[in-house]
This record gives C-alpha cells, structure tokens and sequence, in this order.
C-alpha cells in the first residue's frame, strides 16, 4: 500500500510540475526574453567594435578582403527564434517534470514526520524549502547573468560553484530539519524551530565565506538595469514554478490521500463483522 501510494504521488508531482512548468514558460517568455535579447544586443554591439578597427585596417590597403584563414561567424545550430519558444519551452517544461518528481518523493518523506500538517499544508512547505534551498539561497552567492555576459573561459567553473552551492544549500537545509527535531523535545516545537533556522543562516553565512566569488562573470560595462531586470526574471520564474507546484500538487496529494484513508477506513469496516 505505502508503495503504491509513493508512487500515485510520483505521478502526481510530475503532473503538477508540467503544470507548473507551462506557466514558468509564459512567464520566462513574456518577462524573460527581453533582457536576454538585450543581453545578446550588446554582445552583438561590442563585437561590431572590436571588428570595426580591423576593418578600417583592410579598407586601408585598397580594400582587400580578411585575409585566408579569417575566423568567420559561426552559424547558429538553432535559431533564435526556436531557442525563444520551442527550445526555451522544452526546457523549463522538462526542468518542471524532473523537479516535481523530487519534490513529491521529498514530500513523501516530510509528510507526517514535520508536524501534523495536512497534505495541502505539506505540499506548501515543500515548495516553499524547495525554492529556498534549490534556488533562492544558491541564488543570493551566485545571481543569475544573462548569456553571453561573462568570460565564457570561466562558464564550468562557475557551474560548478553555482551547483556545489545547491548541494551545500540542501544539506545544510536537512542539517536544520534534524537539529530542530531533535531539539523539539527539550526546547518545543517554536525555539526549535528558531534554533534550527539560526544555525542553517550561520551556516549558510559561512559557505558564502568559503566559497569563492564570480567576480568574472558580468563583463565590465556591461548595463546594470538590464542585468538586474535579468535576475529579477530568472527569480520571478522560480517563484511561479514553485508556487504552481505546491498549489496544484496540493490539490491532487490531498485528493490521493484522502481517498486512500477513506478506501482503508471502509475496508476495515467490512471486515470487522467477519472478524467479530
């Protein structure tokens, strides 16, 4: 019974992150796309400069063409335009479903063991860790930047500090959840649970510490509003996509769970005459 339970709930978090992820795309296109098309303008613009010079040089010698062996533009595999919509949509849709899966498997572990929270109540709080832990936190060491804006030499080093950073965000997170049960007995379930969130923010404070920072990511000059109108972008689809989630997952785990306690409650009921 858990297991088929476990695993209603799996297909239910994909579902609800599909979901999710379609409205994380409308928001992604309509609020997103600008400043990366403004990022990609001033890409285009600063290349146009630096070729300008070598140009001059050429028309200078009567005109010649760039010499053989000239690194020419590469063409683009996929146009923008697919990148824009198909591609962008595949994405997040894709991101949406993989990321509901986990939190549904996360929720089927918190549920019952956090507090006596409905299933509604649970789904919430799983959304709302998920974004902090996944995201929001990762976010405030390393923000988002817009492509083609920092030193494309230093792009798998700074994957992997964005992506350690998550690593180090969920496990500290788990590392609160334990402490504040454990403390819950001895202190109650409130100065836990201030307890757990103290330690998780020192701990936190101490890995933006450690960890080194980006400091070749944004190109200088380039302009702040369009990076920041970027970031707030990038955090604005986040907080959409979680929020779906555990709006939409809510519905359906309570729905799931209600009506197997309702099966089981009948069954036992049925079976109490045969047993008497």
């Amino acid at each position: 019974m858990y297991a088929s339970t476990v695993r209603g709930l799996l297909v239910r978090g994909m579902l609800a992150g599909l979901i999710a992820g379609l409205f994380a795309f409308a928001v992604a296109y309509v609020v997103g796309e600008p400043p990366v098309r403004g990022s990609i303008a001033v890409e285009e613009a600063a290349a146009a400069q630096e070729a300008a010079p070598a140009t001059g040089a050429h028309a200078g010698h009567g005109g010649d063409a760039a010499p053989d062996g000239a690194a020419e533009e590469e063409e683009e595999l996929v146009s923008r335009p697919v990148q824009s919509t198909i591609g962008l949509a595949t994405g997040v849709l894709v991101y949406g479903v993989a990321l509901g899966g986990i939190a549904s498997l996360a929720f089927s572990f918190a549920l019952g063991r956090i507090g006596g929270f409905s299933p509604r109540a649970t789904a919430a709080l799983t959304g709302a860790g998920a974004f902090a832990l996944v995201y929001l936190v990762p976010f405030l060491k390393y923000p988002a930047t817009p492509p083609a804006v920092g030193n494309p030499d230093t792009i798998g080093q700074r994957t992997t500090l964005f992506f350690l950073m998550i690593l180090l965000s969920v496990l500290l997170g788990l590392g609160a959840i334990i402490l504040g049960r454990r403390l819950a007995p001895r202190l109650g379930n409130w100065n836990a649970t201030l307890a757990a969130a103290g330690g998780f923010a020192v701990a936190t404070a101490l890995a933006f510490l450690v960890l080194p920072d980006n400091s070749d990511a944004v190109q200088p000059g380039f302009p702040a509003a369009l990076l920041w109108e970027f970031r707030i972008a990038s955090l604005a689809v986040q907080l959409v996509l979680w929020t779906v989630f555990a709006v939409v997952f809510g519905v359906l785990a309570q729905k799931l769970l209600t009506t197997r306690t309702d099966n089981t409650e009948a069954t036992a009921q049925q079976q109490a005459p045969a047993l008497g």
